[in-house]
């Protein structure tokens, strides 16, 4: 379960939840999109931060984005799919192909700056992890 402000969301924005079975139909419907990973609020509070800041974001860019909350049941194993290390994390797709990440509260200003790259960007791969294992 969500935070209120958070599951506002889900239940006044409409945004919707994902899982690990519609990431990627859903990457794929929109040539924009932002995928919100929020984790545990108690230990991230900065997700409610950014649970208050997304709208904003996405009324500035006239809704040209589709932003959807990833389930925290899934969270964690769609996190590993874009490499990011940091909450909470915005991650943007276009045209279904990851783009960029942005993580934490930011400024007003550097939000705006990073999306409209973001958007201008070339589908990348993601920063992966690599773990090498000792033997």
């Amino acid at each position: 379960m969500f935070p209120e402000l958070i599951q506002q969301l889900i239940t006044k924005n409409q945004y919707p939840l994902l899982t690990e079975e519609t990431l990627d139909g859903f990457i794929k419907q929109h040539r924009y999109s932002v995928l919100f990973f929020c984790n545990d609020s108690k230990m991230f509070p900065e997700s409610l931060d950014v649970a208050v800041i997304l709208p904003e974001l996405m009324s500035t860019f006239n809704n040209q984005i589709e932003p959807a909350i990833i389930s925290r049941d899934d969270e964690m194993n769609i996190q590993r799919k874009y490499g990011f290390k940091t909450w909470p994390s915005l991650v943007f797709c276009k045209d279904g192909a990851y783009v960029g990440t942005i993580s934490k509260v930011r400024d007003w200003d550097e939000y705006i700056n990073n999306i409209q790259e973001i958007m201008l960007s070339k589908p990348s791969v993601p920063p992966i992890k690599i773990e090498l294992s000792q033997n």
